[in-house]
């Protein structure tokens, strides 16, 4: 009998309390092809690092990430640092044979995804495999919307409209943490959340970004430092200084099968806490996802009678779903953290498999460049700006 596949997890914050979730929930609720354990959590301080592994389940703690990528018995790192780490920790790991899980956005720059998506592509070649973490695919309704409109529920896509909302930000007293200084995070609201809903255009229509419009806004440039803080939230400290990314993200998008997609990523939403919608409408139909009604699709069939078209809903909860078999009876729902048990499961299947996990680092480059693009429309006054050529088409 093989051993399990023991997971390193570096860093500790928001994501990494929802990455445990997944790790520890997947092996008892889905029929894995390999066991997993939950070997070592790392971060900077001891003490925290060291009380967030006993109530998250991690058999240990280290303080030194360098140290546990060198050990013989790990076998996967799961990467939730700030992104201005990304690239060192996954190269590291990859080059030292272990199979890697990395939170978006998968850099700060193209060039840090470029070299990461190389030393996976290297990497791949002795079997070892690298997956960027964009969970809101692994929400059996947005799954299902791949499917639809991969089996033409919707025909020709057309249009494409793309929001994700929050106001966590609004209140100018709001510290001045690492998401909002561009030397840790790389962009603001752009690639924190707008990344999202860029990856889950590609993928659920199967085409990429290739050329943008947009422009960026930052609303509060001077805010309290920070004391302490932990997630979204923050103790203010003496003195003030610069926020150095965006609050705000609109753009326009030209897809590769010619339609237009609108994007809106903001963190200035009055009154929208984690508002992430998505509508795709084509020449036969219209599918809509709602982040605040995430059991739920929205389909519209434009080849159904006159008299009984309109906008139904498919809850997304039955035994045929995506993912759902190995959960709850149907009509019970899943939530937020669900997403995370699904990415296990997919990143350890690929890995038993032999198999390249999705979406690989090249398609979390692709997305890195649709970012770098839009910053570069925005210094130029919103001029249409071409993405660089992606590497890939998004997986199917």
């Amino acid at each position: 009998m093989t051993r399990p596949l023991r997971v390193a997890m570096i860093g500790y914050g928001f994501m990494g309390a929802a990455h445990s979730v997944g790790w520890r929930q997947a092996p008892r609720v889905f029929s894995l092809p390999e066991a997993v354990e939950m070997a070592v959590l790392v971060g900077r301080n001891a003490q925290a690092v060291a009380d967030a592994a006993a109530q998250w389940g991690w058999q240990e703690s280290a303080t030194d990430w360098r140290e546990v990528i060198a050990r013989d018995d790990i076998d996967i790192v799961d990467i939730v640092t700030p992104g201005d780490s990304h690239a060192e920790i996954a190269i590291a790991a990859l080059e030292a044979g272990k199979h890697v899980l990395c939170e978006k956005p998968l850099a700060n720059t193209v060039a840090e995804a470029e070299a990461m998506a190389d030393a996976a592509e290297r990497a791949s070649a002795r079997g070892v495999r690298a997956m960027v973490g964009f969970t809101y695919r692994r929400v059996p309704a947005v799954t299902l919307m791949r499917d639809m409109i991969a089996e033409g529920a919707v025909g020709t896509v057309q249009q494409v409209r793309a929001a994700y909302r929050q106001d966590w930000l609004v209140d100018p007293a709001m510290p001045l943490a690492w998401r909002l200084q561009k030397e840790h995070a790389g962009s603001g609201a752009l690639g924190d959340i707008g990344a999202h809903i860029i990856d889950m255009t590609q993928f659920v229509t199967g085409q990429t970004v290739e050329r943008v419009s947009g422009t960026l806004e930052t609303i509060v440039t001077e805010r309290p430092l920070q004391a302490a803080g932990s997630g979204l939230s923050g103790e203010a400290g003496a003195g003030t200084g610069t926020v150095t990314v965006d609050d705000l993200a609109i753009f326009t998008g030209r897809l590769a099968g010619g339609s237009l997609a609108s994007f809106e990523a903001s963190r200035f939403a009055t009154g929208r806490k984690n508002a992430l919608t998505l509508e795709v409408s084509g020449d036969r139909g219209a599918l809509a996802f709602d982040l605040e009604d995430l059991n739920s699709l929205r389909f519209y069939d434009r080849t159904a009678p006159e008299g009984r078209q309109g906008f139904t809903q498919i809850l997304v909860t039955e035994s045929v779903h995506p993912y759902v078999s190995a959960w709850w009876p149907a009509g019970h729902m899943l939530g937020y953290e669900h997403g995370f048990s699904h990415q296990v499961v997919d990143l350890v299947t690929a890995i038993a498999a032999g198999k390249e996990p999705h979406p690989t680092f090249a398609e979390g480059l692709s997305v890195q460049r649709v970012l770098d693009a839009v910053e570069r429309s925005s210094e130029n006054d919103a001029a249409w700006t071409p993405v660089a050529a992606n590497v890939l088409t998004p997986s199917r």
